[in-house]
């Protein structure tokens, strides 16, 4: 990808949560584009050590003085907004806390940019706004009906940012990720949460620490009774935020999109793939469905492949794997 920042483009590009998993890839990838790249982050569960060199502001996206002050000290041509809550299990148990977080400083945010004259957003949506879909793989015209409050939050903002766009002209492209995973190829950033939701990074300490990992869910109308997820290279999506801004420096128009591999995966076979790239086992035990988890999710991408010419390069399971091993391997050694 060229260094050089050319055209319409947005040269000054504000991330949100960009200490973060999906963010600091994300800002990686920005960097390398010739973007300007200035970081908002509560760096509750961000790393600021993932973004060197970047300015960081930190903040609530709750706390609208906080936004207003960013947007009257600081120029920006676009925003990408990645902070939030993102545990669909627990915003069934905490709604408040997720409503809170998701929606109103998502509209602080739509607010912040409106008054200073930014019209463009690169939204971090999500599979979940789907709920239990009707077909697989779920295209962009599937029903929205999540079962979560995480999913209401996003499928919430996604409706707002609509009217947005009528009323003030804030274009956007939200992108419903799918499972992201995987971590940096050159190995300078990985998964680092806690507390730790995700599988692959889940799988992996159960390796190292030899305690059994909890699948959750053997009763799934699926081949194995596991729940099927749809895994996308976490490098693949920061690219595809690069290509949305780029859309946004070129067209008037706003666009949902999903991202994903397209392939759906087991957690079963999951754990038989680490295994396999490992070369270790996988202590598990078997335990109950979470609420609001479906029991597949596989997208159909064909729309960002059209609309951003988005094309994943390192979303084979192997590579998810392989990536995501040799990060916990470095890490674990720090």
């Amino acid at each position: 990808m060229s260094n050089v920042v050319t055209g319409n483009r947005p040269e000054r590009v504000l991330v949100t949560g960009g200490a973060g998993y999906i963010g600091a890839h994300t800002v990686k990838a920005l960097s390398e584009a010739g973007y300007h790249v200035t970081v908002f982050d509560d760096l509750s569960r961000g790393h600021p050590e993932h973004i060197p060199g970047i300015p960081l502001i930190i903040g609530l996206m709750e706390d609208e003085d906080a936004l207003r002050d960013v947007f009257a000290s600081y120029e920006f041509d676009a925003v990408i907004h990645f902070a939030g809550e993102s545990q669909a299990g627990e915003s069934v148990l905490k709604p408040d806390k997720y409503f809170r977080r998701n929606v109103i400083g998502g509209l602080n945010l739509c607010s912040a940019m409106v008054r200073k004259g930014v019209s463009k957003l690169v939204f971090s949506s999500s599979a979940a706004v789907y709920g239990d879909p009707e077909e697989i793989p779920i295209s962009e015209q599937s029903p929205v009906r999540p079962k979560s409050p995480y999913g209401e939050s996003k499928a919430f903002l996604e409706r707002a940012l609509a009217w947005y766009d009528r009323a003030y002209g804030l274009k956007s492209v939200s992108l419903r990720y799918f499972n992201a995973a995987g971590a940096d190829p050159g190995c300078s950033m990985g998964e680092e949460h806690e507390p730790e939701t995700h599988l692959i990074p889940l799988v992996f300490r159960a390796i190292s620490a030899q305690t059994p990992l909890t699948v959750f869910g053997d009763d799934y109308p699926t081949p194995d009774g596991t729940a099927i997820r749809d895994y996308v290279h976490v490098t693949d999506l920061a690219g595809a935020h690069v290509l949305a801004l780029d859309f946004l420096g070129k067209n008037q128009d706003s666009l949902v999109l999903n991202l994903g591999s397209g392939k759906g995966y087991s957690v079963l076979e999951i754990i038989k793939e680490a295994e396999r790239v490992t070369g270790k086992k996988v202590p598990y035990v078997l335990g109950r469905r979470r609420q609001g988890d479906p029991a597949v999710l596989v997208a159909s991408s064909g729309k960002a492949v059209e609309m951003l010419g988005w094309r994943p390069r390192l979303s084979s399971l192997e590579d998810i794997i392989s990536t995501a091993w040799a990060w916990h391997v470095k890490s674990s050694m720090r």
